[in-house]
């Protein structure tokens, strides 16, 4: 069974950070790109990063390049978002997601509060 298991969310203030991880079981997990996203109150879930299965290659949304970065272990079955700067619309719920033979698999999410 596919799961993503998301962790490392919490309050943070303004300007500071906070690094995510996504827990993965039930696959091959080094040949299967990687992708986070999020999903603030009231808006539609949005995409911020992807990494390649063997994390030679990412690719940003515009609202977090320069601050945030996606890596992976391949040896933890983990893949990671490190956010940096962060700012108050960046409070959301974050989501890890990986296409497994075109069924798209989400995790739990975790919450990401930027407030002083």
């Amino acid at each position: 069974q596919v799961r993503l298991v998301e962790s490392g969310g919490g309050l943070v203030q303004p300007g500071g950070s906070l690094r995510l991880s996504c827990a993965a079981s039930g696959f091959t997990f080094s040949i299967y790109d990687m992708r986070w996203y999020r999903q603030a109150p009231g808006k539609e879930r949005e995409f911020l990063a992807h990494i390649t299965g063997y994390g030679d290659s990412t690719n940003y949304a515009g609202s977090v390049r320069g601050r945030f970065t996606i890596s992976r272990d391949n040896a933890k079955n983990t893949v990671y978002l490190q956010m940096n700067s962060l700012k108050s619309e960046d409070t959301a719920v974050y989501y890890c997601n990986v296409d497994v033979l075109g069924n798209g698999v989400w995790g739990q999410g975790t919450q990401v509060t930027v407030s002083s």
